[in-house]
């Protein structure tokens, strides 16, 4: 359970601030009718459950297979995590009201997938957030803190299309930056608390 929890606080960190995936979502829920949102929703879900389940069990072969790798990518994806979030605090997104939601499914498809797994830095990003805690957390516990950083990102998309459905009128940049700057912060701590494991796994 408190693996589970770890990859289900750090996946809401992760995938809560505001980047295109957010965006689609929110745009979509604030034009459309909220059965046609949760279409942009699930397939929104699908490809980030996708793109994260490969970039940690990616990382995890490469580490069997080159194990002096651990170190370095744990040490990295400290500093990179630490970056992220200061980036995502320092953001400042707005809602546009320019994507265009109201197409076909097979669009909807194309485009949530370009927006996920053809975003080179969700890919870099990714690889090094979950590739560092693949290193740092035991394998046998590993399928729970991917369940819970999965669990993050149905609850988040879901609830994110649900609310601004219901709430369309009250979504503003303050309300956006403030999820980003909570986002953020908690990012940061799991960086810093990655960088802890190094120390303690090299120095002490």
């Amino acid at each position: 359970m408190g693996y589970l929890l770890q990859g289900l606080v750090l996946g809401f960190g992760y995938v809560a601030p505001i980047g295109m995936q957010n965006l689609y979502v929110i745009n979509s829920a604030i034009r459309e009718s909220r059965k046609k949102a949760y279409r942009v929703t699930f397939t929104t879900i699908f490809f980030d459950i996708t793109l994260a389940l490969a970039c940690f069990f990616g990382i995890g072969l490469l580490l069997d297979k080159v194990p002096i790798l651990e170190g370095v990518i744990v040490l990295l994806g400290s500093i990179v995590v630490i970056y992220i979030g200061y980036s995502i605090i320092k953001s400042s997104p707005e809602i546009s009201t320019e994507i265009e939601v109201e197409k076909p499914f097979i669009n909807i498809l194309r485009d949530t997938f370009v927006v996920t797994w053809l975003n080179p830095q969700a890919i870099i990003d990714g690889s090094l957030l979950l590739g560092g805690y693949q290193a740092y957390v035991p394998d046998n516990m590993s399928k729970y803190f991917i369940l819970g950083f999965c669990l993050a990102s149905f609850l988040w998309f879901f609830s994110l299309s649900t609310i601004v459905s219901m709430f369309q009128k009250k979504i503003d940049k303050n309300f956006i930056k403030w999820i980003n700057i909570i986002c953020g912060i908690i990012i940061i701590f799991f960086g810093f608390r990655l960088g802890y494991s190094f120390l303690k796994e090299f120095f002490f």
